[in-house]
């Protein structure tokens, strides 16, 4: 199949207003079939393609630290393979970012996908923001399993509107900050939503401050899972807080410094009015 041929990932997806609602409430929101069948089986195999072969992980699990035992990471795909951009641009899912924003338009942060191993452990309590440049309040990120999951895979869970107060931590993901959220979500009254099984091209829509996990995968299967984040289309660029912030800058806002526009070239407006 030629890029030419691939789907188009252009149809609207009908959110309801209920759906809208609990994300802005709870700070997340799963929803079903945001590709379907047949597009995920499409791409599937291209996104497999690139992460084997743009992955730089070389060791075995038992020789990683938690953060490498979680996952094997690959970031912006769509700038090595003109396929993996069609499904990473499709104007479905920046559409749904948009909706559940409330804005007109987005811009890309970055990709990723992220493939669990069998026998990876579990992904540590994180807030993402904690990485970006950015107004975290403004930011999204869409995680799509490519193939079917149940929580054995490493399914996710979240921390029922914890995303209300901004900035929980300035610890990046590690068993530190699995400890540190461990106490402060009772502490808080912050209700888990533990992970659920998921289709492929189902999708889960969580906040950029929205505290979440991942468990470790006991399967016998890869969990594949497809992210995208974007940014409200208008935010400035935020002097970085942490030295995370200050790389992800340079990596992801090539070119800008605090208080210019958030739009590198590497950062496309994507949704429409």
């Amino acid at each position: 199949m030629s890029t030419e041929t691939l789907p188009e990932l252009t149809a609207e997806y009908p959110l309801t207003d209920a759906q809208v609602e609990s994300y802005r409430t709870d700070g997340f929101v799963r929803l079903t079939q945001v590709a379907s069948a047949r597009e995920v089986a499409a791409f599937r195999p291209r996104i497999a393609a690139a992460v084997e072969r743009l992955s730089t992980e070389s060791r075995p699990l038992a020789e990683r630290d938690s953060y490498g035992m979680a996952f094997l990471q690959v970031m912006n795909l769509w700038r090595h393979d003109p396929d993996v951009a069609r499904f990473v641009m499709g104007s479905r899912f920046a559409g749904v970012a948009a909706h559940l924003l409330g804005v007109p338009r987005v811009r890309l942060y970055h990709d990723q996908a992220l493939f669990k191993e069998p026998g990876g452990g579990y992904t540590p309590w994180h807030q993402d923001a904690m990485y970006w440049p950015l107004d975290g309040s403004r930011c999204l990120t869409m995680w799509m399993p490519l193939v079917d999951i149940t929580p054995d895979h490493g399914g996710l869970a979240f921390a029922t509107g914890s995303h209300v107060d901004g900035p929980l931590s300035d610890i990046g993901i590690s068993d530190a900050s699995e400890e540190h959220f461990d106490r402060l979500l009772p502490a808080r009254g912050l209700l888990v939503d533990e992970p659920v099984s998921m289709r492929a091209g189902d999708a889960s829509f969580h906040s950029g401050w929205t505290v979440h996990k991942a468990l470790g995968n006991t399967s016998r299967q890869m969990r594949e899972v497809m992210t995208v984040i974007w940014f409200a289309d208008g935010l400035p660029v935020l002097e970085p807080a942490n030295p995370a912030q200050a790389n992800d800058l340079a990596s992801w806002l090539p070119g800008l410094a605090p208080g210019d526009l958030a739009a590198s070239p590497t950062n496309p407006v994507l949704g429409a009015d």
